[in-house]
């Protein structure tokens, strides 16, 4: 049901770059649970890339590396196993005892321990090649890209961004990799602006602790209410 309601997104892709008269090459998703990576993925998991269908490529959440705990990557590495949890069976990062394991990554959207199934399936048979990307290389892609192309990836997205930048390199300048950018960076300036701009990020935050300190938003409440 997700993977039918999400392929507007890859439907839209496919329309946009037939006009533009342009051959899709090679595609790039961040991979959480999978809903938006799936749709964007839809109208091509059954072309064959020997016909000329493009490589798809999910980014998954490296964390700070190797190791469990340390990431949320389910396609990579040894940690994950074959499960059933909330109602599907897939590929599931667990502890000892069968349950949710603990899991990392700088991209709240990313640290889900499970994957959807379709994209576990097509992982295993290769239709779908899993990256794991870390946060530091997800930070840095915000940074390339913000500078660069005046896009501010949300940092779920910036996974695939990240892992865009690696597959770019390996790619003719005549070849067309579309990227999955499924949020904006807006809301996660909580993450960035202290990596990016640590003393302007200190004095904004001060200066809403005054603000607090000195009952503005109090008085704004009290006002709003009796508006």
């Amino acid at each position: 049901m997700v993977r039918t309601f999400q392929s507007v997104i890859g439907r839209e892709v496919k329309a946009q770059m037939e006009e533009r008269g342009k051959k899709i090459d090679a595609m790039v998703a961040c991979v959480g649970g999978g809903s938006n990576a799936i749709g964007f993925f839809e109208p091509f998991i059954d072309a064959d890339e020997k016909d000329g269908a493009p490589k798809l490529y999910g980014a998954e959440a490296g964390g700070i590396g190797p190791g469990k705990g340390n990431n949320a990557s389910r396609m990579t590495g040894n940690d994950a196993v074959d499960g059933i949890m909330q109602g599907f069976k897939s590929r599931f990062l667990l502890d000892e005892d069968g349950q949710a394991g603990t899991t990392r990554s700088i991209s709240a959207g990313l640290d889900y321990v499970g994957i959807g199934p379709q994209l576990a399936e097509l992982g295993e048979r290769g239709r779908i090649t899993f990256d794991a990307i870390r946060d530091d290389e997800a930070l840095a892609a915000v940074s390339e890209f913000a500078r660069n192309e005046g896009v501010l990836f949300a940092m779920e997205s910036a996974h695939a961004g990240a892992l865009a930048l690696k597959i770019a390199r390996t790619m003719r300048p005549d070849q067309n990799l579309v990227v999955n950018m499924s949020g904006r960076g807006d809301k996660d300036i909580f993450i960035t602006c202290p990596v990016f701009r640590p003393e302007e990020w200190k004095q904004f935050l001060r200066a809403e602790l005054a603000r607090l300190e000195n009952g503005t938003d109090i008085h704004f409440a009290e006002t709003m209410g009796k508006n």
